[in-house]
């Protein structure tokens, strides 16, 4: 069964390859859904997948890149998005 979450990661994510490494990721493990970055300096994901999936994203996401350095993790589950694949957002 899939599901769809909402994960806001705070510290020095920006500038650091975040949003492309997400997607590399997500699609490494079949997730769908979208990677951006916040005007204060955070970067949200909306994805769907699988609660074994996304275990596996979330934990990348605590670290991410080499140059990230996460100091917070917000997850919230959302109701089903369903995506056709997974996207970074540029503004």
């Amino acid at each position: 069964m899939n599901l769809s979450i909402s994960i806001t990661i705070s510290g020095k994510v920006q500038g650091v390859f975040f949003r492309q490494s997400a997607k590399e990721k997500a699609m490494e493990l079949g997730l769908t859904g979208l990677v951006k970055n916040l005007p204060d300096g955070k970067v949200q994901i909306i994805t769907t997948g699988t609660q074994e999936k996304l275990d596996v994203f979330i934990a990348w996401c605590k670290t991410g890149p080499p140059r990230a350095i996460v100091t917070g993790l917000e997850l919230i589950e959302l109701p089903l998005k369903l995506f056709e694949h997974f996207k970074i957002i540029r503004f």
